[in-house]
């Protein structure tokens, strides 16, 4: 069968009336919906003690600026605001848990629409961006989130005679923006090989390209940095540093994409080639009768 019918093939296979893309569309979300909410449920059940777990970075800053760790104190100041401030959480935890299934059905429903090379190209792209993300998340909550609050807590000011006391008294709503703006940030950032690589393997992007525009994507990611991170230097070179660093793995994945790509297309084409001589060459007269 040649490559033509095998495209023929695929495409019968991936077409089907409108009615049951929209049943399929509808099983796809429902999914997706009910595992949010059963994460999202799970999360507001125990949104208290995962507060108490973002919080402790605040304590690791608190304990850098030598003061005592152990007297951390966060505040609310309006009645609904720590319920909501869980409400928050818990939807921010359960997205990001139920991340992998909303993916699984995003891919399982687009699946039938592409080629097998293509459906075989996005699979591992699917597994990546979530370890991606949540290597992202890890140096925030490892690293970038403690670095932060030090350099807050290090505008603090000791009473004197001379001097009122300035103490930080961060509010609970306040604080949880701030990680959560932080774990989006670098989560997002860390999805640029991943983007890269799919717009490289569907000739959008190319390796030489992205080379060229070095100079222009560190300036990017300056800004970029700077618009979505918190009004501090800490945290804007914090993000755009891995940003660049990114970019050139990015680059690295695309010379490895496309050097992978030139050995398939000499492979397809030896393999069509032979396949034509084989189909070209005349049957073999047969042998004469002995005497």
């Amino acid at each position: 069968m040649s490559a033509t019918d095998k495209e023929r093939d695929e495409i019968e296979k991936s077409s089907a009336p409108l009615i049951e893309h929209l049943i399929e569309l509808r099983r796809r979300l429902i999914w997706s919906l009910g595992g949010f909410f059963v994460a999202f449920l799970v999360c507001f059940f125990f949104a208290k003690k995962l507060f108490n777990l973002l919080v402790i970075p605040f304590k690791w800053a608190t304990k850098w600026a030598g003061l005592d760790p152990h007297k951390v104190e966060l505040i609310y100041t309006a009645p609904q605001e720590f319920f909501f401030t869980q409400v928050k959480l818990a939807m921010f935890g359960g997205m990001v848990i139920a991340f992998p299934l909303i993916a699984t059905q995003i891919y399982k429903f687009i699946a039938p629409g592409l080629y097998k090379n293509e459906r075989n190209a996005f699979l591992p792209f699917l597994i990546a961006s979530p370890i991606l993300f949540l290597m992202g998340a890890s140096l925030v909550y490892f690293f970038f989130t403690p670095m932060v609050m030090w350099f807050f807590l290090a505008m603090q000011q000791a009473g004197t005679d001379e001097q009122v006391q300035i103490s930080l008294l961060p509010k609970v709503s306040e604080y949880l923006s701030l990680i959560m703006t932080l774990i989006f940030s670098f989560g997002l950032v860390f999805q640029l090989p991943v983007v890269t690589s799919l717009m490289t393997r569907v000739g959008m992007l190319s390796s030489k390209a992205l080379a060229e525009k070095r100079k222009w994507a560190i300036v990017i990611a300056f800004v970029v940095a700077a618009v979505l991170t918190p009004p501090d230097p800490m945290s804007q070179i914090g993000l755009a540093i891995p940003t660049i660093l990114l970019y050139e793995v990015a680059i690295w994945a695309a010379r490895w994409i496309e050097r992978s790509q030139e050995r398939e297309r000499l492979a397809r084409e030896k393999q069509e080639a032979g396949e034509t001589v084989a189909d070209k060459a005349p049957d073999e007269p047969p042998a004469p009768a002995a005497s």
